[in-house]
């Protein structure tokens, strides 16, 4: 056999398989272009699992600072924190380790004032980090401040007081509290993969996330039964919270929370798209590292501002953050509970630390009994959740028993 003439038609074999499969390719495409909105086939096909950098791909709406807001007071130590990270993390260097982890923002608070500012891989001070489930959180709080107000009756009432649609489609939705929602434990269904159809990406990339969760979210079992971490949760809150309220979430987080606590820039929250304009209530408040420390101090302080101004009652903040009626999630680690978007955790000394957690590792810690709060933002976990956690607890740890605190 010729070989040149053998090279010739395999190379035709090989363009006409190429061809064949760039057709199959694009009718598949096709074909999910007219089941899922072009939007959102386009996005899970580019943006995949989803980045920090999303902040700047998705619209956003402005959360406005007061022209007089005034930043946390400082008392820097940065070799005291050293020493304690030296401790925790033994044979490591504090800025070099968060370097090499990914960390974009590092700011550790000690009784309400900046002990530690660190900012690491072209990330600057007053560059925004975005939240992912942070923004969880956050929305907790909103809705905690809607109840204090009076726009909503109790967590306890049904989400169908608030959105009929629902009982229409499905009676069960009748038996699902606001509580449920904000704990996770709704007993709606939920899926993370395969990814084009899942769940996960549904609530992350579809760009009318009102309509997503009136029409697909759906009841599987009996609410409080178990515990399942579902996107569709701070969906359907912040409708909630929107027909409470009567305005954007966005608006009334500027107007209830970020400038009543005394946030010292202004933020953002990313929305679905340009033509819904609603809020990624998942995932996408956008700030500055140094104000979602702040957001922990306000915490820490039982709801009161810097400035002596109260923002949320100690009633309030206890019922989100504390272990009293939380949901357990031991599979994670032994004392782990879930509550109003909060992570906590149970001390050994009878405490709890609680926390904001976020995908790509952000976090926010607070821990009570230390007077410490800690915020780190990052382009990656950089090292699994549960080392952060521990290194949050042994800093909070040594810094309280470190006689310069």
């Amino acid at each position: 056999m010729n070989p040149v003439l053998n090279r010739s038609k395999i190379l035709r074999i090989l363009r006409r398989s190429a061809a064949g499969l760039i057709t199959l390719l694009l009718a598949a495409l096709a074909l999910a272009c007219v089941v899922y909105p072009p939007t959102y086939v386009w996005r899970t096909l580019t943006l995949r699992e989803g980045g920090v950098d999303d902040q700047f791909y998705f619209p956003k709406r402005l959360v406005r600072a007061t022209p007089d807001a005034r930043e946390m007071p400082q008392a820097l130590d940065a070799e005291r924190v050293r020493r304690a990270f030296a401790a925790a993390m033994p044979g490591q260097e504090l800025e070099a380790w968060l370097a090499a982890n990914t960390t974009q923002g590092f700011v550790v608070l000690q009784r309400g004032r900046v002990i530690y500012e660190g900012y690491f891989n072209g990330h600057r001070r007053d560059d925004t980090a975005t939240s992912f489930s942070v923004a969880k959180s956050v929305l907790g709080t909103l809705l905690d401040l809607a109840v204090a107000e009076g726009r909503i009756a109790s967590l306890d009432t049904p989400v169908t007081t608030w959105l009929p649609e629902l009982r229409e489609r499905d009676s069960r939705f009748e038996q699902v509290s606001l509580r449920h929602l904000l704990n996770m434990n709704a007993g709606l269904h939920y899926t993370e993969y395969p990814f084009l159809t899942s769940d996960g990406a549904k609530t992350y990339y579809w760009p009318d996330l009102r309509a997503l969760a009136l029409t697909r979210a759906r009841v599987e079992r009996p609410p409080g039964q178990a515990w399942l971490y579902n996107n569709y949760h701070p969906l359907l809150i912040g409708l909630v919270l929107e027909r409470a309220t009567g305005m954007t979430v966005t608006t009334y987080m500027e107007q209830r929370l970020w400038q009543p606590a005394g946030m010292a820039a202004d933020a953002s929250w990313s929305l679905d798209s340009e033509a819904s304009g609603f809020e990624k209530l998942e995932s996408g408040v956008n700030a500055r590292t140094l104000d979602f420390a702040r957001l922990g101090q306000l915490y820490l302080d039982r709801g009161v501002a810097l400035d002596g101004r109260r923002v949320l009652s100690a009633e309030a903040v206890a019922a989100a953050t504390s272990p009293d009626g939380a949901v357990p999630i031991e599979r994670y680690r032994a004392g782990a509970y879930y509550k109003h978007f909060w992570w906590g955790q149970r001390r050994n000394d009878g405490g709890y630390d609680f926390s904001a957690r976020g995908n790509h590792g952000q976090f926010v810690f607070v821990s009570p009994k230390n007077q410490v709060v800690i915020a780190r933002n990052g382009r990656e976990y950089g090292v699994p959740p549960r080392v952060w956690m521990r290194l949050f607890e042994g800093l909070a740890d040594r810094l309280a028993a470190d006689q310069g605190s």
